[in-house]
């Protein structure tokens, strides 16, 4: 259970990196803290009753001190399970909720969460209201812009203004629609089109509410533009593919006075991290699987990160090799 005192929403969080299924556990986390220590980072998408029904509430609650300011995910349709959840996460010192409408997997939506719940938009309305009463951080919720053939300008902000009345403090809009048959989730990432317009026209007709944007951003420049529109931009797989073309979010984000860090000094950062990780019997793949990602358009980038995933599946990488190569990187100015 973390002591933190949790940000409040009226820190308003211009960049975010988006929940991830498979990415964005605490090891990934803790890489993108120390590339920005302002940027918001999610949980992976956890479902609310699982959390409820299994013993080891650490295995979804845990996370390091380090993290903040970090929201959790939440998925599911029972106001009554999600209210037992909340207060989990206040319990926990997790920052705020935030709670998936968007995801478009068949497994999340054969539970009826996810996307497929942009249909029902009042059983939504009744899950940010029992998340609002029983915690008192901040309860967000992501969407998209809509689903299926249920996609009309008219239902969208009939959605958005039903959510918001229940007491949603910030929406992150994905600016695609979700197509639940047919499409997979990762062609539901590229295939339909990208609409800023309707997230546009949704922050204008709503201009008192907290709106960010997300889907297709892949370098700050994008994200600088869109803040003159939006409230906030959310960054997915780019943040998470290639790491360090975040690592001036600081600067020129935030407008903080930080250097830049190399993937050397990012590393040799986590080295104590990854250390304490190893006497918990913890597995260099756990955290490497994020590190070789910063590793890239540089001479020999594929041999280095061959090498050490090689070592770390194998589970012969030691903390002195991972120096050693470390140190090669610090060599060539990377």
């Amino acid at each position: 259970m973390n002591n933190h005192i949790a940000n409040s929403i009226n820190k308003l969080h211009k960049i975010s990196v988006a929940p991830m299924m498979d990415c964005t556990d605490k090891h990934f986390r803790m890489m993108m803290r120390k590339i920005s220590s302002n940027a918001l980072l999610y949980t992976e998408m956890i479902v609310a009753q699982s959390l409820i029904y299994t013993e080891n509430k650490g295995k979804f609650l845990d996370f390091n001190p380090e993290e903040h300011p970090v929201s959790i995910q939440f998925g599911g349709d029972s106001p009554q399970i999600l209210k037992e959840a909340a207060k989990m996460a206040q319990d926990w010192g997790y920052d705020e909720i935030n709670f998936n409408v968007g995801c478009p997997s068949p497994r999340v939506c054969s539970g009826n969460f996810g996307a497929s719940l942009m249909k029902e938009p009042s059983k939504v309305a009744k899950c940010i209201e029992s998340l609002k009463n029983n915690c008192t951080l901040p309860v967000t919720i992501k969407h998209r812009i809509g689903v299926d053939q249920e996609d009309s300008f008219d239902k969208l902000n009939s959605f958005v203004k039903e959510v918001a009345n229940a007491g949603a403090d910030r929406f992150t809009v994905h600016a695609r629609k979700a197509i639940l048959k047919g499409l997979n989730p990762k062609q539901n990432r590229t295939v339909p089109p990208l609409k800023y317009d309707v997230v546009q026209k949704l922050k204008k007709i709503n201009p008192q509410l907290l709106i960010e944007v997300n889907g297709g951003f892949t370098n700050i420049d994008q994200c600088i533009k869109a803040l003159k529109d939006f409230d906030g931009v959310m960054i997915g797989r780019s943040a998470y593919k290639h790491p360090l073309i975040w690592s001036e979010i600081d600067q020129k984000i935030y407008k903080e006075n930080y250097e830049t860090k190399t993937a050397s000094e990012i590393i040799f950062s986590l080295i104590p991290y990854i250390e304490n990780h190893l006497k918990k019997d913890g597995k260099t793949w756990d955290i490497c699987k994020h590190l070789i990602n910063l590793v890239e358009n540089i001479p020999k980038a594929k041999i280095w990160r061959n090498k050490i995933s090689n070592k770390s599946i194998k589970k012969e990488l030691s903390i002195d090799y991972l120096i050693k190569m470390t140190l090669e990187l610090k060599e060539m100015g990377y």
